[in-house]
C-alpha cells in the first residue's frame, strides 16, 4: 500500500496555478494551525490501495491562508490509467461560500472509448461516482459544486493514423465536516478520492462499501487498455 507523503504550504490559488515555491508553495512566514497541521498529517499518513501512486505538489496560491495540494495516478504496468489533484484549502477565520475552515478541491481527468463518451447520461454518472465515493465512507460534505466535461479529438492530415480521442473530466470542490478539535477526517476523504480515481479508470472497487457506486455500462478493462 502507498503512503501519501508531503510538505505543509502557506498560500493558496486556483488549480491550474503554477506559481509555487520549493517549500511546496507561497510561503509567507505565517505560523501553520494545529487543525490544518493535524489535517495534513492525515493525508500524509493515509494508506490507499497500491494501483494509485500519490505525491505531494507545490500547492496553489491565493485562495486560502494555507493550502496542500496532493497528485495521483492509477497506473496499470506503465500505463496512467487516469490521473488527478486534490487540493486541501483552509482559512481559519472561515469562509462564507465554503461554510467551515476548509474546502477540498480536485481535479480528476480520464480517456474514454469513443462509445461511452457519446453516453448521454455520463456527466450525470461521473458526478454520482464521486458523491457516491463519499457516501460509501459514511462522510458528511457541505456546499457540493463541480462541473464534469467530456472533450473529444479527432485527428487530420499528418496524424490522421491517430484514433479519436475521449477524456473526462470532473472538477469539484466540497467542504468537509469537521470533527474534534476542529479538524476534519482528511484520510477518509482522501480514500474516497482515491476510490473516485479507481472508479473513472475502471478498476472493481476496493471494498463492499464500494458497492453502492454507480457504474457505467461500456467501461474497458483496464488490462486491456
Amino acid at each position: 500500500m502507498a503512503a501519501a507523503q508531503g510538505r505543509l504550504s502557506d498560500g493558496a490559488g486556483g488549480m491550474d496555478e503554477a506559481k509555487d515555491t520549493e517549500d511546496g508553495g507561497g510561503h509567507t512566514g505565517r505560523s501553520v494551525p494545529p487543525p490544518f497541521r493535524a489535517a495534513v498529517e492525515a493525508l500524509r499518513t493515509a494508506r490507499l490501495r497500491p494501483q494509485i501512486e500519490v505525491e505531494a505538489t507545490p500547492a496553489p496560491q491565493r485562495l486560502a491562508p494555507h493550502a496542500y495540494a496532493l497528485e495521483a495516478a492509477v497506473v496499470d504496468g506503465d500505463e496512467d490509467l487516469a490521473d488527478g489533484r486534490l487540493v486541501l484549502l483552509h482559512d481559519p477565520d472561515g469562509h462564507d461560500a465554503w461554510q467551515g475552515t476548509f474546502r477540498l478541491v480536485t481535479l480528476v481527468r480520464a480517456e474514454l472509448e469513443p462509445e461511452m463518451a457519446a453516453d448521454p447520461l455520463l456527466p450525470e454518472v461521473c458526478w454520482s461516482w464521486l458523491t457516491g465515493a463519499l457516501t460509501a465512507r459514511g462522510l458528511a460534505c457541505g456546499e457540493p459544486s463541480g462541473t464534469v466535461t467530456r472533450a473529444s479529438s479527432h485527428y487530420f492530415g499528418g496524424l490522421s493514423e491517430r484514433p479519436a480521442a475521449s477524456q473526462i473530466e470532473i472538477r469539484a470542490s466540497w467542504t468537509p465536516r469537521e470533527g474534534p478539535g476542529g479538524v476534519p477526517d482528511t484520510a477518509a476523504h482522501l480514500a474516497s478520492w482515491c476510490d473516485l480515481l479507481a472508479q473513472v479508470a475502471g478498476l472493481p472497487p476496493a471494498g463492499p462499501g464500494d458497492a453502492s457506486v454507480v457504474t457505467l455500462p461500456q467501461r474497458r478493462d483496464p488490462q486491456s487498455r
